[in-house]
């Protein structure tokens, strides 16, 4: 029986996941938690609307914030950014403390050879937005919640010569056991239910240049992208499915998935 065995969610756009034992999914169409803040350039959407990924700091544009390690404390709403040894920000989330949260990501985003800053003043200074509370900068504006199976990354990682394949690359909620590899893009169109939790599967997930970059180091160092329309014969790079929940509830690492 195919069974989820991790959770994540990722409290900043682009940055470190925090793996969970269970989640909150939310009857919007979120996770609770989810993607609640961004470092988001100056000349992007005004105020903590949503707005498309090109618009933040993120892996995509910025390999090397996969070398920060971030934790967030969704209680006291204190963020924290570590740079091995070093911290560059610890905060809370008033005024002050985005304003030096930001500053700090966007001195460490400039001394990278790979950045977006660089040549592009109208994109500085970076502001860190959300309330830290609501779920908002998911990929898609209607959110939804993202699921990939460990089979299909085994599929991928031997199409890519049998490279280690670190499943953090494609910043998925959930990863299940139990399937057949690309098992899980038959159920588009289709419901499944995950505990107590009934989805819709709308799509299969596009992918972009961020699944390139390495999460532990931030190098590009696999070419996942061509390696999927190529070796898989898919028309766009696709990895995982998005999916919208029907209601509310709490999943839980070990929980069944099973056709609805």
């Amino acid at each position: 029986m195919a069974h989820v065995c991790a959770l994540y969610r990722y409290p900043v756009k682009g940055f470190t996941p925090e793996s969970c034992e269970s989640l909150t999914v939310l009857a919007e169409g979120r996770v609770a938690g989810d993607r609640v803040l961004g470092l988001r350039f100056a000349d992007g959407t005004p105020a903590d609307a949503w707005s498309r990924k090109h618009e933040f700091v993120a892996l995509m544009n910025t390999p090397g914030l996969a070398r920060l390690r971030l934790s967030f404390d969704h209680s006291a709403m204190r963020l924290r950014i570590d740079l091995g040894n070093k911290v560059l920000a610890d905060e809370s989330l008033d005024e002050s403390g985005r304003a030096r949260i930001a500053a700090a990501v966007e001195e460490f985003v400039l001394g990278l050879d790979e950045n977006p800053l660089a040549g592009q003043p109208e994109r500085r200074p970076l502001h860190l937005v959300g309330d830290g509370i609501t779920p908002r900068y998911q990929d898609d504006g209607a959110g939804r919640v993202t699921l990939h199976g460990r089979e299909s990354l085994a599929s991928l990682a031997a199409a890519l010569g049998g490279k280690e394949l670190d499943e953090l690359r494609f910043r998925s909620n959930i990863a299940v056991e139990g399937l057949e590899a690309w098992e899980e893009l038959r159920w588009v169109e289709r419901k499944i239910r995950i505990g107590p939790v009934e989805f819709d599967v709308v799509a299969p997930k596009g992918r972009c240049l961020a699944t390139h970059a390495n999460p532990r180091t931030g190098e590009r160092d696999l070419p996942i992208l061509p390696t999927l329309t190529t070796a898989f014969a898919q028309q766009k790079p696709t990895f995982a499915i998005a999916m919208t929940p029907l209601g509310a509830g709490e999943i839980r690492v070990g929980d069944e998935v099973e056709l609805a």
